[in-house]
């Protein structure tokens, strides 16, 4: 739904962009924290010193409101993924240097990972209504898939892999790491978010994937003809 018409003042557009800004990081905060079905619009127009007569002009429904916020929280990372320079790297450094921003961006914002764990237990009922969800996947998708087609293209990467692949594997470590936090600690007394093993899990994810990417090469061709 669009907040204002094309013709609004320039100064009143502004105040719109903000308050509607405003709303969806506060709105943010009270889906991780209380999940859809806790998360209580008059709490998030309390917060936002607004109505919740004005967060339904904006946002047409809580449902909607929701929606909103995952789309923000995936457009975050995308954003950063579309914005990556490797195009100057070589593949290997290239994939290290796409797990290592995911790796900073999940570690940032666990309000991301706990709204992906939540949108789950709803079987992402909510995020497939969203009008722009196949636009969400496409900056992964191309600038991993460009990053992996030139090091097969040089015989570095092995070819029986895809982008998605890829993604899943970066996501996974760096999900867990994040989603898993609390639960990992109390079993096995370790805090995976401790600033003193950060660059270790990082050089680690790179090297997972590398290893990974790398291993079989040559060999996979054949393996798939026997």
């Amino acid at each position: 739904m669009s907040a204002e018409p094309a013709d609004v003042p320039p100064e009143r557009q502004r105040d719109a962009e903000r308050t509607r800004a405003e709303i969806l990081a506060i709105a943010t905060e009270e889906f991780a924290d209380r999940g859809y079905a806790g998360a209580r619009v008059d709490e998030i127009a309390a917060r936002t010193r607004t109505t919740k007569r004005m967060l339904y002009y904006y946002f047409g429904s809580k449902q909607g409101l929701y929606v909103a916020v995952l789309e923000a929280a995936y457009a975050g990372i995308r954003s950063l993924e579309s914005q990556l320079d490797v195009d100057h790297l070589d593949p290997a450094r290239a994939m290290r240097a796409l797990a290592e921003l995911t790796f900073d961006h999940h570690e940032s914002h666990p309000a991301f990972i706990r709204l992906v764990g939540i949108e789950n237990i709803h079987h992402a009922e909510h995020l497939r209504t969203s009008p722009i969800r196949e636009g969400l996947a496409a900056p992964a998708v191309d600038v991993l898939g460009g990053i992996l087609a030139r090091g097969q293209a040089c015989g570095l990467f092995r070819t029986d892999v895809d982008a998605l692949d890829v993604h899943m594997l970066i996501s996974a470590f760096c999900v867990f790491r994040t989603a898993n936090r609390h639960t990992f600690q109390a079993i096995f007394d370790r805090d995976l978010l401790d600033a003193g093993r950060r660059e270790h899990y990082r050089r680690m994810l790179g090297d997972l994937v590398l290893e990974y990417l790398t291993a079989l090469v040559g060999q996979t061709e054949a393996v798939s003809r026997a």
